[in-house]
């Protein structure tokens, strides 16, 4: 689903909202959970799940077209982990 799928499909839900408006409202949701992240905090979503940030170590990587090693410097990554209530429904109803 693209951003502005998800912006159609709550304008439906929500049809006396303008479309501007839910925009915005989504705008707003996406930015928070990205300030949250990039201040080292960590989003819960009940139901849904967390997003949080993880660090990644330095490592020594490949350049894919030449095979020259390359050194990946360490850094931070964001990080989802789907809630109980997500991983059902992606399996039909049953946990794995």
């Amino acid at each position: 689903m693209l951003r502005s799928e998800l912006v159609n499909k709550l304008q439906e839900e929500m049809a006396p909202i303008k479309a501007a408006e839910i925009e915005h409202a989504v705008d707003v949701v996406l930015d928070e959970i990205g300030v949250a992240l990039a201040e080292g905090g960590r989003v819960e979503l009940r139901g849904f799940g967390a997003f949080s940030v993880r660090k990644r170590d330095a490592r020594t990587g490949r350049n894919p077209r030449t095979g020259a090693a390359v050194k990946v410097e360490a850094k931070l990554v964001p990080f989802f982990k789907p809630g109980k209530e997500l991983r059902l429904k992606v399996n039909g109803g049953e946990e794995p």
